[in-house]
């Protein structure tokens, strides 16, 4: 298993441009329509709530009075950190720990928003994208970062080892012995490859979905960028044979 490990590291540290040009109109939609950065961040924070499959929302909702009403809250990182994690450093660890003490948030969309902050601020992305000043623009080698670890994923780690239950916790903690903060980083584009080569349920069939492409609202509908991007879900399912 550690070879194929290998090889889908390899793959999606050389096919980032795909998954980078998704995320940066995902972003845009998100943030771009916001003034100021209590709007940018609340609107971050509602668009990943709402990506579970059931939230719940009389938790979400206490979540969102305590940290909307409090307006120093989201003045800049070093606040935000310090209300959902008030012994944190002001670093990526403490937003994904602080959030998980949150009423509504999981380990999954608690990593979606270190993530996403992480994304927005380290000069990768468009910097009119950006909400803080104060956000770290590389994950220190102190720091821990996290896989948002979801079915897509699980499915994925399953196909390579069907005899051990996957989930967020060990799957991250496999990648951790041997990736470390930025590294992380990247295995987070293994959604992106995995949603669109995957079909069905439970039980699920590794193969090229253009439905599932299509039905990604930031996805490039251009024609050539299709086909381009069939040809290397090939190459990725390759890995799996």
């Amino acid at each position: 298993m550690t070879g194929k490990i290998e090889e889908l590291f390899k793959f999606i540290s050389n096919n980032r441009k795909y998954n980078k040009a998704l995320q940066e109109r995902y972003y845009r939609s998100i943030i771009l329509p916001c003034n100021g950065e209590k709007e940018k961040i609340v609107s971050l924070l509602y668009h990943i709530a709402n990506t579970q499959s059931q939230p719940k929302i009389d938790n979400l909702a206490e979540f969102y009075k305590s940290i909307i009403t409090e307006e120093n809250s989201l003045k800049s990182f070093k606040e935000f950190v310090i209300k959902i994690n008030p012994n944190g450093e002001s670093n990526f660890e403490s937003v994904y720990k602080g959030m998980l003490n949150q009423k509504g948030w999981g380990p999954k969309t608690s990593a979606l928003i270190s993530k996403s902050i992480f994304h927005l601020h380290n000069g990768q992305y468009s910097a009119d994208l950006k909400i803080w000043n104060d956000v770290p623009t590389l994950i220190d080698e102190n720091d821990s970062f996290y896989l948002p670890v979801d079915a897509v994923i699980i499915a994925i780690f399953k196909k390579l080892n069907p005899d051990k239950t996957w989930n967020f916790t060990n799957i991250n903690s496999l990648l951790k012995r041997k990736y470390i903060g930025q590294e992380i980083e990247i295995w987070d584009d293994l959604w992106f490859w995995g949603f669109i080569t995957q079909n069905g349920g439970e039980n699920r069939k590794f193969e090229w979905n253009e439905n599932k492409y299509w039905a990604l609202k930031e996805s490039d509908k251009d024609k050539i960028k299709i086909e381009e991007i069939k040809n290397k879900c090939q190459e990725f399912l390759g890995i799996f044979n």
